[in-house]
């Protein structure tokens, strides 16, 4: 059919009249442009889907993506002893009160302060001696009357012990020269024992050390007179120094004498020690008792200090891992466990003992666990990873 180039009848509106139609040729052409029209369109859509939506293999490239290069290794079986929470003062082991032994002296010399370390028999201060000395020659002369009282009776004795015989003496002067004798001999006697104790109290004039060890407080001062059973310093003997801890009354049956002890010193030090002593008696108020502690010879640590330890006791298995696996995420403690597919799954465990860098996980992972060794902390669950190394 030949177009024809008419137009139709159209309405005010310019449409077609109802009752008008279009030529076939026009109606061709016009459905020709359409499909165009809505092909394009649909090509421009599906070139923008294929820019914003990835394709499947394209998506599971994305996702399959590790997040992190991790290492894993399996929990460690340990022999690790219960240990027993303490806490104490370090005090001295025994302590030595030096005190005056006279009375009524002056110090003249002070030879020592606190901190000082001595020896038993060092001089630590010096007494005016004038009056003991002069007490001394008064005595030593006192001795040496009753030695010549004693000689003269002496030979009245023996004489008298001659004549006995003869009859030249009386019965009665023979009895009074033996007396005499036997008195001169008790003065003698006297007057030795009074001239020691007058060396005895110049010897107390020099106040020495009783043992070795460090002086901790001293109360002596300088002219001050003294009087007998006075304090002027404290000694710590030998200088040795224990702990005494206090542990709760209910660890006493299996606290006994020997068991390791570890100390955390003020330095951040740790101390070991044995347990010397367990205390007798348990406080009524706080229900705690007091174990004596004993440290090495050679460590001395300042007298005075509040410090806090464990005391070991049996040891019983535990399992270990390290403690960088843990993460402390809202008060509670995880672990990420690496599964067969190179996923990670976060756990959560109970923590027990620590040491020498391990924890011990109490519940939550088994012996055979893949834990992820360090790094959890940048992981979620679920995540992907890469195992760069296996314990």
């Amino acid at each position: 059919m030949t177009a024809l180039n008419v137009r139709p009848a159209t309405d005010r509106r310019g449409g077609i009249r109802r009752g008008q139609r279009w030529p076939a040729r026009c109606l061709e052409l016009l459905r020709n442009v359409s499909l165009r029209k809505s092909f394009m369109t649909f090509a421009v859509a599906l070139f923008a889907a294929a820019l914003v939506f990835p394709s499947r293999d394209g998506l599971a490239e994305q996702v399959a993506a590790p997040a992190l290069t991790v290492s894993v290794t399996t929990p460690a079986q340990r022999d690790w002893p219960e240990t027993v929470p303490a806490s104490g003062w370090l005090k001295p082991w025994q302590e030595a009160i030096i005190a005056s032994e006279t009375a009524g002296l002056r110090i003249t010399d002070i030879l020592v302060d606190v901190g000082s370390v001595v020896t038993k028999g060092q001089t630590l201060v010096r007494l005016s001696q004038d009056s003991a000395l002069a007490d001394l020659r008064k005595q030593e002369a006192a001795v040496v009357t009753a030695q010549a009282n004693l000689a003269k009776a002496k030979a009245n004795a023996d004489r008298a012990r001659q004549l006995r015989s003869s009859g030249a003496l009386s019965v009665e002067k023979i009895t009074e020269y033996l007396a005499d004798e036997q008195t001169a001999t008790a003065s003698l006697a006297s007057e030795e024992a009074a001239l020691d104790s007058t060396k005895i109290k110049l010897a107390q004039t020099t106040i020495t050390a009783v043992d070795d060890g460090m002086i901790t407080s001293r109360s002596a001062e300088l002219g001050a007179v003294v009087s007998a059973g006075t304090e002027l310093f404290r000694l710590v003997r030998q200088q040795k120094v224990e702990w005494q801890a206090e542990v709760s009354a209910r660890y006493l049956p299996r606290i006994s004498e020997g068991l390791k002890v570890e100390i955390n010193g003020a330095d951040a030090l740790s101390v070991q020690g044995r347990v010397r002593l367990v205390g007798p008696s348990v406080s009524t108020d706080t229900s705690r008792a007091i174990v004596y502690v004993a440290l090495p010879a050679d460590v001395r640590p300042r007298v005075g200090l509040y410090v806090t330890g464990n005391i070991e006791l049996q040891a019983t298995p535990a399992l270990a891992v390290p403690e960088t696996a843990i993460v402390f995420r809202d008060g509670i403690n995880y672990v990420f466990i690496a599964d067969g597919d190179k996923r990670v799954r976060r756990v959560r465990v109970e923590t027990g003992r620590r040491n020498n860098a391990e924890v011990e996980v109490v519940s939550g992972i088994g012996p055979s666990s893949q834990v992820v060794k360090s790094g959890g902390a940048f992981l979620s669950d679920n995540d992907v990873v890469k195992i760069a190394e296996k314990d």
